[in-house]
C-alpha cells in the first residue's frame, strides 16, 4: 500500500492538472468548468489508486489474482455520459464537443497521476492546454471560410424577400445555406429574417453585414459565428 503523504500528493497534483484544462474551459463559459473538470481527474485518480493499490490486503494469497487495470478501464468507458451531457443542439449547430473530449482526456490524466506517471500527466496536460487554447487562433485564421455565420434581423412586414437579398449581397447570395422569413408570433407588423451563410470569410461577412446594416425599415439587428 502507497504511503498517505503519496495518496495525499497525486490526489493534490490531480486536482491542480484538472484546474488548469477547467480554467481553459471556465473563460469560455462551458458548463463544464473549473469544478467539473478538477473532480473527474481527482476521481479518476482515486479510482487509479484504488484499482492498482486498494487489493494489495488480500494478494497474500497465492489463489488471489487481480487485474490493477479494471477499474481503470471502465473510467475510459464511463466518463462519456459526463461528455454526452456537455453536448448541446442548439438549432442545427451542435456544440460542446470540445469540451467533451477535454473531459475525456482529463480522465485520462487523472489516471496517469493515480499510477505515478507524473511526467505522462503534466505532458499531457501542456499538450492540452496548447491544443485548446493556442490552436484556435490559428483555426480561426486558416479555417475562416469554412464556418457557418448567422444574420438575423426585424425587418418592416412584406418588405424583404429572396429578390432582395440577391439584390444586395449579388453573387455572395450563393453562399446564403439558409434564408428564412417568418412574421412575428404575434401577428406584428415586423418579419424576422434569418440567413445562415458558409464559406464566407471573415473580411466578406463584415462587408455583407454593412449592405443589411443600410436597409430601410430595420428594428433590430444580429450577427454570430455559428
Amino acid at each position: 500500500m502507497l504511503p498517505a503523504t503519496d495518496v495525499i500528493l497525486r490526489l493534490a497534483a490531480a486536482a491542480v492538472l484538472g484546474s488548469l484544462i477547467g480554467i481553459e474551459r471556465e473563460r469560455l463559459s462551458w458548463a463544464a468548468g473549473l469544478r467539473t473538470h478538477m473532480l473527474v481527474c481527482v476521481g479518476s485518480s482515486l479510482i487509479m489508486l484504488v484499482s492498482a493499490y486498494g487489493f494489495s490486503g488480500i494478494l497474500q494469497s497465492d489463489k488471489v489474482v487481480l487485474d490493477p487495470s479494471r477499474m481503470a478501464a471502465q473510467v475510459v468507458s464511463g466518463i462519456g455520459f459526463l461528455g454526452a451531457g456537455s453536448i448541446l443542439l442548439r438549432g442545427e449547430i451542435i456544440r460542446g464537443l470540445t469540451t467533451a473530449a477535454s473531459l475525456w482526456t482529463v480522465a485520462a490524466i487523472g489516471l496517469a497521476v493515480g499510477g505515478g506517471m507524473y511526467v505522462a500527466a503534466v505532458a499531457g496536460t501542456s499538450i492540452v492546454l496548447l491544443i485548446l487554447a493556442g490552436m484556435k487562433p490559428l483555426e480561426r485564421r486558416y479555417f475562416a471560410d469554412k464556418h457557418k455565420r448567422g444574420i438575423t434581423f426585424l425587418v418592416q412586414a412584406d418588405t424583404f424577400n429572396i429578390g432582395h437579398l440577391h439584390q444586395l449581397m449579388g453573387a455572395s447570395a450563393a453562399r446564403a445555406s439558409k434564408f428564412v422569413v417568418r412574421r412575428e408570433a404575434d401577428g406584428g407588423v415586423f418579419d424576422e429574417v434569418s440567413i445562415v451563410l458558409s464559406h464566407t470569410s471573415e473580411k466578406e461577412f463584415h462587408r455583407i453585414v454593412q449592405g443589411f446594416l443600410k436597409l430601410d425599415g430595420v428594428k433590430s439587428f444580429d450577427y454570430t459565428d455559428l
